[in-house]
Parts: structure tokens; C-alpha cells; sequence
């Protein structure tokens, strides 16, 4: 589905928005390597969702003990806010995967994988790195 001129200038900003807060978290999250997001233009911003991917389960783990996706959520949050994208509830907005995961689900195929956890949502899966 194609965007209107309007959505893909919202789509731009976010992606802006979460290029940075991608390359400030590689610094500061072991195990984080990219991340990507989708959405409903029709019911946003409450169908924004925000993947973060880890290299494994084990980061993710950690990651959630060092209390670090805490971290990744207001990174994400603040970001997006500078562009002017109000997430009601940051933390059902942002999630986490890992290439293991996929690999062993879905043999690498991304757009299959955050397909599943979306509904009627506009593939919009960009890495961003």
C-alpha cells in the first residue's frame, strides 16, 4: 500500500528518529545490532511497533537483566518525541528479537517473522544500522 504524502513524511521522520537512537544504542547495549519498525497509518501512533534485534537470545536475556531495555525504550521514546511521534504506552511500542531467533523460526526471513506479530499492518521493515 502505498503512502500518502503526508504518512510518508511521518514514515521519514521516524525513520530519522530511530537512526539515531539505533546508532547510540550500539555503544551502549552488548548484543544490540539493528533495529526496525512498522505501522498502520490508518491508527497511528498506537500502531507503531519498534523491533529491537539482538545477535541472540543470551543478549536479550542480558540485556533485560542489566535493566537496559529500559534504556533502548527511552532512547526510542526521546527520539521520537524531537520529531513530534507521541507513544501512548513505549513499552507495548517496542520489542525484542533476535537473528538466532529468526534463523531458527523463519530461516532469516524477517518480513515473515514481524508479519507474524502485526496485524493489517503496511510492511515497512527498513534495517537501519
Amino acid at each position: 500500500m502505498k503512502l500518502t504524502k503526508t504518512n510518508q513524511k511521518i514514515d521519514n521522520n521516524i525513520c530519522k528518529a530511530l537512526t539515531i537512537a539505533c546508532e547510540s544504542s550500539l555503544h551502549e547495549v552488548p548484543g544490540f545490532v539493528w533495529l526496525t519498525h512498522r505501522a498502520n497509518y490508518t491508527n497511528f501512533p498506537a500502531s507503531l511497533v519498534v523491533t529491537c534485534v539482538f545477535t541472540s537470545e543470551a543478549d536479550i536475556d542480558a540485556m533485560t537483566v542489566q535493566q537496559q531495555d529500559d534504556f533502548l525504550r527511552n532512547n526510542i521514546q526521546k527520539q521520537l518525541l524531537k520529531v513530534g511521534v507521541v507513544v501512548k504506552s513505549i513499552k507495548n511500542a517496542v520489542r525484542f528479537d533476535s537473528e538466532e531467533a529468526c534463523d531458527k523460526h523463519h530461516r532469516g526471513e524477517w518480513d515473515t517473522r514481524l508479519a507474524l506479530n502485526t496485524v493489517k499492518q503496511k510492511p515497512n521493515a527498513k534495517r537501519m544500522h
